[in-house]
């Protein structure tokens, strides 16, 4: 991995063999837990400018038209949260000559109070190439933090870490687009011979609606001077807030549903019919299985799925649960799915027969899906490091895959009205008890043992197994913050404070102090508009959870 320095530039082609898109991820600390920031993509060409609305990728603009750059959003990390964007530069239209990365802030915050800012670029097996760290910001309002180029051939990256203290308007004045700040109703007065700006839903810190000018030479409408524009706001469709009447005659009786889970009566067919219905509802609703796939680099394409495929292994063979397959531009990029429900743990055995499989077929990756949460960017399994080098070992949690179900129903949506009912057919089919995919839900073996040392005064800083009980901990509030972004729609991610907290087993280590010294538990969350992060603490002695926010004007613990 290289560390980059400010105006450095290095060959990307020379930092790793793997085909297919990068992903780059923008991170920072939010010390006070209130804020936030937006990531945005331009396109730009030889002359330094944006070549229409569709260059430029922002928060109301996932993505462009030919899926060559995708917003993946937020992800947490051990130190909150971290964005990611997907760039397929083999996907990119010639005269698209940088992708330019870029961040700005809101409502008068700043770069400045933000630690550790950061930028990352992973190549499509997920092994990180390069990080470049920004230490010199101070008032800006929005940040280049890097870009993409040219040279023949060759894509290279440059650290450019230059700030604007105009916000997102003096940056993107630089690209040739135009931002306006006006509202709706000095909007209804404008003057015709004005551009209309693209209208932009109520985000959790959104910008002023974004214009880019017309070209030069362009012919103005019938309707008058203003010319014609491409509106970047997308018609969606979500699930309806309102109840449809109930015709049943009686309570008892339950609504048909496409995936049911009756009789389902052992692990082996939950799981089967777990991941019949994920790659299914994948294949045929291109948002969702483009967020899924877009997770492992996948590029954008047409997408297959295959349940209990054949393969030759030794003397035997074996049959991974699922297959994946994505065709775009002649080529096909692959995985092989290992899935587990309920309680039930991933084999390493099991999965290495995989990984070994995966690299004779010249497939890209394994992906195992349980219920269990990957923290750090880690695989939750130890497998033989060997066997990665060709083949890339992915992780899902079905509480992430709920999630982003969740967030297309109901507040991103989808294109087709049918995809939106396919949507919610699978949130309700995770969100049985008996499909064995409600994500992480047990604190583990060690937890009544912790507990009960906890109670008795007996617990020990050495203790392996209070360890593991942090660990358990930062995985709930993991999957709490996945839970109440779905169902709000905000961002909402850990806080941590320190630059340490990024090691996990300091972090932990902390966690293992407090319950030792004071038998609780603590962590923040970020819930943004919210008057500051709010804290949850775990009071093991006496078996309650409190919660409160920490704004100096509500210090009162909610109930």
């Amino acid at each position: 991995m290289h560390q980059m320095a400010k105006g450095a530039n290095i060959d990307l082609s020379g930092l790793t063999t793997a085909t297919g898109p990068f992903t780059v991820a923008l991170s920072w600390i939010d010390p006070s837990g209130e804020g936030e920031a937006d990531v945005s993509v331009l396109l730009v060409d030889a002359n330094g400018k944006v070549g229409s609305d569709a260059d430029f990728v922002f928060y109301n603009q996932l993505a462009t038209a030919d899926e060559s750059v995708r917003l993946l959003g937020k992800t947490p990390t051990a130190t909150g949260s971290e964005d990611r964007i997907l760039v397929d530069l083999a996907a990119l239209r010639p005269e698209v000559q940088r992708v330019v990365i870029a961040a700005s802030r809101y409502a008068g915050a700043t770069f400045g109070v933000l630690d550790d800012l950061r930028l990352a670029v992973s190549d499509s097996s997920g092994e990180v190439l390069l990080t470049f760290d920004i230490e010199d910001a101070d008032t800006e309002t929005a940040f280049i933090f890097g870009e993409l180029y040219r040279r023949g051939d060759a894509w290279k990256f440059r650290a450019v870490g230059q700030g604007y203290t105009s916000g997102l308007a003096g940056l993107a004045a630089d690209f040739g687009i135009n931002v306006d700040d006006t509202d709706e109703e000095e909007e209804a007065t404008r003057a015709p011979s004005q551009p209309t700006a693209v209208p932009v839903p109520e985000q959790t810190s959104s910008p002023a609606p974004v214009t880019t000018s017309p070209p030069v030479g362009s012919t103005p409408s019938k309707n008058g001077d203003r010319p014609k524009r491409v509106r970047t706001s997308k018609k969606k469709t979500t699930l309806p807030k309102a109840v449809k009447v109930n015709l049943a005659e009686h309570p008892s009786w339950q609504h048909a549903r496409l995936f049911p889970v009756t009789g389902l009566r052992n692990d082996q067919e939950r799981e089967v019919r777990a991941t019949a219905t994920l790659l299914a509802v994948m294949a045929q609703v291109p948002e969702f299985g483009r967020r899924l796939t877009a997770r492992f680099n996948a590029p954008a394409g047409t997408i297959q799925t295959f349940a209990e495929a054949s393969f030759k292994h030794g003397d035997g063979k074996v049959r991974p649960d699922g297959v994946l397959r994505v065709a775009r531009a002649g080529r096909i990029w692959t995985a092989l799915i290992e899935t587990k429900t309920g309680g039930n743990p991933l084999k390493a055995d099991q999965v290495e027969a995989y990984l070994g499989v995966a690299a004779r077929h010249g497939y890209e990756t394994v992906i195992t899906l349980s219920n269990d949460l990957a923290l750090d960017n880690e695989h939750p399994l130890k497998v033989d490091k060997r066997l990665l080098r060709k083949v890339a070992l992915r992780h899902l949690s079905w509480a992430e895959v709920a999630h982003e179900a969740e967030m297309l129903c109901l507040h991103d949506g989808v294109a087709n009205p049918v995809h939106a009912w396919l949507l919610s057919e699978l949130l309700h089919y995770l969100r049985q008890d008996n499909a064995g995919c409600q994500g992480f839900r047990d604190m583990g073996a060690a937890w009544v043992p912790v507990r009960n040392a906890v109670t008795a005064g007996t617990l020990r800083l050495g203790d392996r197994r209070a360890m593991q009980v942090a660990e358990s901990w930062e995985k709930l509030i993991r999957q709490l913050c996945l839970r109440l972004s779905g169902e709000t729609g905000l961002a909402i991610a850990p806080v941590l404070r320190k630059r340490r907290d990024g090691d996990a087993s300091v972090r932990r280590l902390q966690t293992v102090t407090s319950l030792v010294e004071s038998g609780r538990m603590s962590a923040e969350i970020r819930i943004p508009n919210a008057g500051g992060p709010v804290l949850l603490e775990a009071d093991l002695r006496t078996g309650q959870i409190e919660t409160r926010s920490k704004s100096p004007r509500q210090p009162a613990p909610v109930p």
